[in-house]
């Protein structure tokens, strides 16, 4: 057992090292290899701590920012807390938990968004959902639990886009428009009574496709900066 918590301890470690030289390096194996190195790591060490190279660094990197998220939270008496404020903390708590490391993350959605990662980057999507639905105290297990976790990854998938270019002091439009968002969602859920009307909740989710594409479009220069996250945040 001590020789797995290590190693868990290694695979931080790296990850911490490693996440200032994506900004030059993107998400590369050449940052990984520089961020092993820095942390006190030869090169065995690394291909132990990731032997998948880096799309298993990407996926520790969403591991431990749900950790950080979850541990956050634990420090807010969320039992007292109404299920959308739960759900608004942990939106907020995740982006926070992110500020540090915001060009890491901009770099994260370019690499996502490549047709061999959209798998990868949904099924971290997904994960970090079901991380603040657990926190919140959901325990649905019929369909109501895929509905929440689908109009929450639609609300953190376009939040995602807005916070990254969002230059108010304290992200306070970030913010605003979380709750804009969560509003809209959950009276939505709210009015849907019967599994019949589940065609309009799909309707709101993010398409994989266009998610890629208006990534690919914004890395590629063409939709200006100052407006690209504002304007996939409310189309995704």
């Amino acid at each position: 057992m001590d020789a797995v918590l290590d190693m868990d301890v290694v695979r931080d470690d790296i990850l911490l090292s490693t996440l200032p030289n994506i900004v030059f390096d993107g998400w590369s194996l050449q940052a990984l290899r520089d961020g092993a190195q820095m942390a006190g790591y030869d090169a065995a060490t690394m291909h132990r701590a990731f032997p998948g190279g880096v799309p298993e660094l990407v996926e520790h990197f969403g591991a431990w920012t749900d950790r950080r998220m979850l541990a956050e939270l634990d420090k807010h008496p969320l039992d007292e807390m109404k299920v959308r404020d739960k759900i608004a903390l942990a939106v907020r708590t995740h982006f926070e938990v992110l500020e540090p490391h915001m060009e890491a993350k901009r770099r994260l959605l370019a690499y996502l968004a490549m047709p061999q990662n959209l798998g990868l980057g949904l099924s971290m999507l997904y994960r970090t959902v079901d991380a603040m639905w657990f926190a919140a105290g959901d325990t649905a297990t019929d369909f109501n639990h895929y509905t929440k976790r689908a109009t929450l990854a639609a609300v953190l998938s376009s939040a995602t886009f807005y916070w990254l270019d969002d230059r108010s002091e304290g992200h306070v439009e970030t913010w605003a428009f979380v709750d804009r968002r969560l509003h809209d969602v959950m009276n939505m859920g709210k009015a849907m009574s019967a599994m019949g009307r589940a065609g309009r909740l799909l309707s709101h989710l993010p398409s994989p496709a266009r998610f890629a594409r208006q990534i690919r479009q914004r890395t590629a220069g063409s939709v200006p900066v100052d407006s690209a996250s504002t304007h996939m945040a409310e189309n995704i």
